[in-house]
């Protein structure tokens, strides 16, 4: 089962807030009082009203409230050069839904997550986990969501009871993106080499053609279209919107250096350009 073999990053790794004059031995100006270190090495520059939020801090509440809304679930980890993490937690109860004859099981999810070098909110929204390819599908964030500042004041985390937005999530965004999931499955995709090169064109994220001169598919394009084909294959005669999402999905999360928060972000547009097709 693919929930048992998640990635465990360690991300507890060593981290405090210390004044910069106390390691260089200069002044510093305003603003720019103290450092972010993180596994003994310097990551951010803040200023003395700036909160550290250590991640033993916020992640491990963040359980605590799974567990004291008796969600059960299965856990990743992910660690980013010290830097930036985030925890996902996959929610696993009756409100699963799935695809192509009950194999592909698309389950509820909750990400939350931090960062040292500021490139991260601290913050959580609920999501989708595609269990088939381990992929985290973020096309439902927009309104159950919350973040936390980073100022001395905040240090405490007041975050928000997770069953009521867990009930709130599935009673309206599941509901509407799942219909939307299905609705793309029925829809086959037969010049799959124009739809790639369509939604590149629209969403710009990577070159559909290798260079100016040459118009054959690029090395990543070619990678996408044996994605599509491959999924289509397992499945339906014929690949459909919803295998091209995911061929997207799959290489936006794995392949392209992007923050967490410039992938969600970029997942949602994907989303929405594929689903104009429907």
């Amino acid at each position: 089962m693919y929930l048992n073999r998640l990635p465990q990053d360690d991300i507890f790794v060593s981290s405090e807030m210390k004044s910069l004059k106390s390691i260089t031995g200069m002044e510093t100006r305003k603003g720019l009082e103290n450092a972010i270190i993180s596994n003994g090495k310097i990551v951010n520059v803040v200023s003395n009203s700036y909160g550290h939020i250590p991640n033993e801090l916020f992640f491990k509440k963040a359980e605590q409230l799974l567990m004291d809304a008796n969600l059960k679930y299965h856990k990743r980890t992910i660690n980013r050069n010290d830097r930036s993490f985030i925890t996902d937690f996959v929610i696993e109860d009756g409100n699963q839904f799935s695809l192509k004859n009950g194999l592909d099981k698309i389950l509820p999810m909750l990400r939350f997550k931090n960062s040292y070098d500021g490139s991260e909110k601290t913050s959580g929204h609920f999501g989708f986990y595609r269990e088939i390819c381990t992929n985290g599908l973020h096309v439902a964030q927009a309104e159950i969501a919350f973040s936390i500042k980073h100022s001395k004041n905040n240090t405490d985390l007041i975050m928000p009871r997770l069953n009521l937005l867990f009930e709130k999530f599935l009673n309206n965004e599941y509901y509407e993106i799942t219909k939307k999931f299905r609705e793309m499955e029925e829809i086959e995709l037969i010049d799959t080499k124009a739809f790639v090169k369509d939604i590149l064109e629209k969403t710009k994220l990577f070159r559909y053609e290798c260079s100016d001169k040459n118009d054959d598919p690029s090395k990543k394009s070619r990678e996408l279209l044996d994605m599509i084909a491959e999924e289509g294959h397992h499945y339906h005669p014929t690949p459909t919107l919803w295998d091209g999402y995911n061929a997207f999905n799959w290489m936006l999360h794995n392949t392209l250096k992007k923050t967490f928060s410039r992938q969600e972000r970029l997942d949602k547009v994907l989303f929405d350009e594929i689903f104009a097709l429907v």
